[in-house]
């Protein structure tokens, strides 16, 4: 019989990841490797990293950490980094944490189980070689998909059939294996991006801008279905560029009513969308579609022109404030959420009184801020008007403050509303907890559904608004009785 190898992934960073962790642990399970929740009950902890932003690299450096004091103490014996961090990273992270027994990139996802077993025999994997995967692909989107069939794309791995069923018989089975139960998954549109923004290094270590089939997109949407899933969020570093390498920049909008008509999925999300690249079209189908929730998860980042144009960005206040307004004259109950970075190179007091009339002005339901900070090969870093760090972190507090309370107030403004909550939790302690449509998972806040007794977790409840928590929502089912046993 053979001996029994136990592996625990640690997930950090964004909805990407999680998808990339499910196809390790996929590809892993397929091996004969058996998953378990927690790292000290695992023969190896792999920890998918995150590499975006410092907070985000020094949270992974301390899941590293955590996880080996667990060497020693229990059943784990190796400590293994994958993710965006060790990817771009590699061989600088091996020699700087010493503690991790391995720095694996996406060219090792393939043989994730090698790698492993190599670790916990006691061999030695040589660290990830870092390079610029932007390079890795034609520089023309038309030619990517036939010179993409050879390079690492974590999301995008090759899905078998099984015997005698034919595509277009049933759903075929992902090389994919969730590590929850949670009526949401997330599916990746696509991996890397061809924009150019000075501040962002993503596209350094995740590439160039490939789609995925949309045969695979639907058949893998039809999977999750399978397993319970309500609810699919579609994921990547830009889904307004879905299809251009395809030969068709519009084929979201084709694609989203087949994965609404999926048996057994009740929400489809888009995340992660270009206010430059948003089209008419596109926003009618996210809009105007049954089961296609009209959420605008739009990359702003600032809205001075001045500081959009540094950042290599486009549009500015009145463009961005025009664009929410056509989105809400097609859905008024629209959600729209955006993050924004503060102190970049350049921003003038001006420029930062710009960006508080925009928010003012936008009614976003969700705001993240971040502070400027020097992201390593990226264009900003070379600038030369930095900012004070003082002023960075005034700044920040300030925008953080405003943010705080314009969504607290987007929230009142939808009590009395009509919402549709996919019921995620149900416990003695927070009660029933779920998300609306306008709320996208961790990141938008929630809604509290009071008199919700009897419901379970996968459930889609209508309840009206009577109430809010800070960016939360409290609501009360409208039929309780009628929804608890659907």
């Amino acid at each position: 019989m053979p001996e029994r190898r136990t592996v625990a992934l640690v997930t950090l960073g964004c909805a990407r990841n999680e998808v990339d962790s499910e196809e390790l642990a996929g590809r892993l399970e397929a091996d004969g490797w058996e998953l378990v929740e927690d790292a000290e009950s695992a023969d190896v902890a792999v920890v998918n990293t995150c590499g975006f932003v410092d907070a985000a690299k020094k949270d992974s450096v301390d899941a590293l950490l955590e996880a080996n004091d667990l060497k020693g103490h229990g059943r784990t014996q190796a400590v293994v980094a994958v993710g965006c961090m060790a990817e771009r990273y590699g061989k600088e992270l091996a020699d700087a944490l010493p503690e991790a027994d391995g720095v694996l990139g996406f060219d090792d996802y393939e043989d994730i189980s090698g790698r492993l077993q190599t670790i916990l025999s006691g061999g030695s994997v040589e660290a990830h070689a870092p390079r610029d995967r932007r390079k890795l692909l034609p520089i023309s989107p038309a030619e990517r998909q036939e010179a993409g069939s050879g390079i690492a794309l974590p999301g995008h791995a090759p899905v078998d059939l099984p015997d005698g069923i034919a595509p277009a018989s049933g759903p075929r089975a992902p090389l994919r294996r969730r590590l929850d139960g949670a009526p949401v998954a997330s599916v990746k549109l696509a991996s890397g991006c061809d924009r150019r923004c000075s501040f962002c290094a993503i596209p350094s270590f995740r590439g160039s801008f490939i789609s995925r089939r949309p045969s695979d997109v639907l058949n893998e949407t039809r999977w999750l279905a399978e397993q319970g899933v309500k609810e699919v969020m579609l994921v990547s570093e830009n889904n307004t560029s879905y299809g251009k390498d395809l030969g068709d920049i519009r084929l979201l909008e084709s694609l989203l009513p087949e994965l609404a008509d999926v048996d057994g999925i009740e929400r489809v999300r888009v995340s992660y969308l270009q206010p430059a690249e948003m089209r008419p079209g596109l926003i009618d189908v996210l809009t105007g579609t049954d089961k296609v929730v009209p959420y605008f998860d739009l990359s702003f980042q600032h809205s001075a022109p001045g500081v959009l144009r540094a950042m290599r960005r486009f549009g500015d206040t009145d463009r961005f404030l025009e664009l929410l307004e056509t989105i809400r004259s097609k859905a008024p109950q629209a959600g729209a959420r955006s993050n924004f970075i503060v102190g970049f190179p350049g921003e003038s007091e001006a420029d930062l009184a710009e960006l508080e009339r925009f928010l003012n002005g936008a009614r976003l339901d969700a705001i993240g801020v971040f502070g400027y900070s020097d992201e390593d090969g990226t264009e900003a870093a070379t600038y030369d008007n930095k900012l004070d760090q003082d002023v960075v972190a005034e700044r920040l507090a300030r925008v953080s403050r405003l943010a705080e309370q314009l969504v607290s107030q987007r929230a009142e403004e939808r009590v009395g509303e009509t919402v549709h909550v996919l019921v995620e939790s149900v416990d003695d302690e927070d009660g029933v907890l779920g998300r609306g449509a306008h709320q996208a998972p961790e990141t938008d806040g929630q809604v509290r559904l009071t008199g919700g007794e009897g419901l379970a977790v996968g459930r889609m409840v209508e309840a009206k608004v009577v109430g809010t928590e800070g960016v939360d929502l409290v609501a009360e089912p409208l039929d309780c009785t009628e929804e608890a046993g659907r």
